[in-house]
């Protein structure tokens, strides 16, 4: 549906950074969109794998994932 609608960015949010948020980004990057997401909108249970999970999303995927504050995106808009 959203490749038929013509997107190709998704700005994720959500709880479990190192769980569920991890999962649905790097599904998206399979899949070829590019990811923005919102640090301050997805939380963890573990502050220590909700940062390390921001870290690698934010160093390893730099092409296809963004790492930025919803502020920040909106007014980029």
């Amino acid at each position: 549906m959203l490749k038929g609608e013509r997107v190709s960015s998704l700005v994720i949010t959500g709880g479990e950074t190192d769980v569920c948020v991890l999962a649905t980004v790097l599904g998206a990057v399979d899949l070829g969109y590019h990811v923005v997401v919102l640090s301050d909108a997805v939380c963890s249970g573990a502050d220590e794998t909700h940062d390390a999970s921001l870290e690698v999303l934010g160093e390893r995927f730099s092409v296809q994932v963004e790492i930025c504050r919803t502020e920040a995106f909106l007014s980029s808009l």
